[in-house]
């Protein structure tokens, strides 16, 4: 598995060794050891996928201490634009975000820590995107930042006119005006 860090400090980049013949492909997912080795450390406790088609945004979500969430985020068909925002409030890079196209075809896999919002949009006729997550999911701390808050600066590759986002998605406040955790910044989301 090649790691590789991006100018965010905790989200990195998981390229998988694909073993590849006429039958088809295999790879590892997820190995609690070589993780790790990577310096990811987490227990995840579910696997969520969801499927989606072309223009559908969802995001940017996240959940509030104690039901914070860390998570490794892949594509199995199709692809999107997978989008982590740091709102971690004594982080160097709050506010900023990083952004990454995953597919089927690359098999990347991003690991996003505590303390980012999470979103992505699909690019492709259809999706399949699936994710672990190291804590459950509670409604009541739930999330959520505009994905077209004009001071991120996103830019989600689709004309805003083809997207599709939930009635919930579309409510969402502008970063500054987000219920945001109490964090410390990145140390205290490893």
């Amino acid at each position: 598995m090649n790691v590789i860090k991006t100018e965010i400090e905790g989200i990195r980049i998981l390229e998988p060794r694909v073993f590849g013949d006429a039958r088809g492909y295999f790879f590892e997912v997820w190995n609690e050891e070589s993780f790790k080795e990577a310096g990811i450390d987490v227990r995840f406790i579910q696997d969520n996928e969801s499927k989606s088609r072309f223009g559908v945004l969802r995001g940017l979500h996240y959940q509030l201490p104690p039901y914070a969430q860390a998570k490794l985020v892949r594509v199995i068909q199709g692809a999107v634009l997978d989008v982590s925002l740091d709102i971690r409030k004594g982080s160097p890079t709050f506010g900023q975000h990083f952004s990454i196209e995953l597919s089927g075809n690359n098999k990347r896999q991003v690991f996003i820590p505590r303390g980012f919002a999470h979103g992505f949009v699909v690019l492709s006729p259809e999706v399949i995107f699936a994710y672990k997550c190291d804590n459950r999911y509670m409604p009541s701390h739930e999330r959520g930042i505009a994905f077209d808050d004009p001071d991120l600066k996103i830019n989600w590759g689709i004309k805003p006119a083809s997207m599709l986002l939930s009635e919930k998605d579309m409510r969402n406040p502008l970063l500054k005006d987000a219920e945001l955790p109490d964090d410390e910044g990145p140390e205290a989301s490893s």
